[in-house]
């Protein structure tokens, strides 16, 4: 798509008096320089909405001013902050850039977006936002903001999840970027997507682009931006097992790369339906001491929607005479007042609570 001078003199020009004036969008990380604190905001508000991930932002920034903090942290401490914002894969990849910029570039990060892009955990948005916010470089960052704020002033139908949709819009956010001030500009055109071109109900009336907008002008609004794919969610159904003894539960820590990495659970039964107390009574793993269904107490179920996935999970409890050998790798008996400094899952953390175990 090919801009005239005037086009991109219109947009670029509106957009920035509107920032100058009117965006009053408040958020911790906003004039921020330090790439540190700016590549932390960015690794937060991956998949998470801002108002969701101000207080983590607020709590990293506290227990790990520095790079070097979080270098030299322990994963349990990390993984324990992150709890409740998901996609742990993050977490994963944040503590491992933080400890090779700090171990291998003596703490100092890239200053081009290239050697941005090469560490571990970011994508070209986050490369662009760290460049243009820390560094001032002219990079335009392109997030979903961004793809509805593009589609609807310039009526694009084109699916922006296609590999000539990526292009389009990379193409014409570069076109528009404020090569004086990238970073006023980037900010402005991602508060302008979050607060006045919302996906639903966007405020038309007080959006700065509105005289030009082809969305509006066309009734066209509920139709961008354009999403090639529809999303298939699979259902899975959890059954935890609280095998308790006394004091103490058995826990063992989630590994490989299925969802919730490194986060501790109890013993867990996963099956294509929903288990009763018979069949989960015969996949227990010991024999001994011999448990019957009436020692298998329900303490009821809990939904969590992830991306892809929709997890239906089950809880039971057991209580055991005496903390048992369980037959399992990488499990152990905690104590429940040791429960706090242990990172579990959203849906784990809920039943926790409920439950009086924190």
């Amino acid at each position: 798509m090919k801009l005239t001078k005037a086009q991109k003199s219109y947009f670029t020009t509106s957009l920035m008096r509107w920032h100058a004036a009117d965006n009053d969008r408040s958020l911790p990380w906003k004039q921020e320089k330090d790439p540190y604190k700016i590549w932390l905001s960015e690794i937060i508000l991956q998949q998470t909405r801002a108002e969701q991930g101000k207080p983590y932002y607020l709590k990293f920034i506290e227990a790990f001013p520095t790079v070097k903090d979080m270098a030299a942290a322990d994963d349990e401490t990390v993984y324990r902050l992150w709890q409740g914002l998901g996609y742990y894969n993050r977490c994963k990849n944040m503590l491992a850039t933080a400890r090779y910029i700090y171990n291998e570039l003596n703490g100092n990060f890239p200053r081009t977006y290239e050697g941005l892009l090469a560490l571990k955990g970011i994508g070209p948005y986050t490369a662009a936002a760290i460049a243009s916010f820390a560094f001032g470089l002219p990079c335009a960052v392109v997030d979903g903001n961004v793809y509805r704020v593009l589609s609807r002033y310039f009526g694009i139908d084109t699916p922006f999840d296609t590999a000539e949709g990526k292009t389009l819009f990379r193409e014409t956010a570069k076109a528009l970027l404020d090569q004086s001030d990238s970073a006023g500009y980037n900010q402005a055109i991602m508060d302008l997507g979050a607060t006045i071109c919302k996906p639903a109900l966007p405020l038309c009336g007080s959006c700065p682009l509105q005289r030009h907008c082809i969305a509006f002008k066309q009734g066209l609004i509920a139709d961008l931006p354009v999403r090639s794919k529809k999303m298939t969610v699979k259902k899975r159904y959890f059954h935890y097992i609280m095998i308790m003894a006394g004091e103490s539960v058995w826990l063992h820590k989630r590994e490989g790369k299925d969802i919730w990495q490194n986060l501790y659970e109890p013993y867990l039964i996963e099956e294509k339906f929903v288990m009763d107390q018979q069949e989960l009574l015969a996949r227990l793993p010991f024999k001994k001491p011999k448990v019957d269904v009436e020692s298998l107490a329900y303490e009821g179920h809990l939904m969590q929607r992830l991306t892809h996935q929709l997890v239906e999970t089950h809880f039971y409890v057991i209580q055991l005479p005496k903390p048992a050998k369980v037959p399992l790798k990488e499990g152990n008996w905690v104590l429940l007042k040791d429960l706090g400094k242990l990172a579990f899952p959203k849906t784990l953390v809920s039943f926790l609570e409920k439950k009086l175990y924190f």
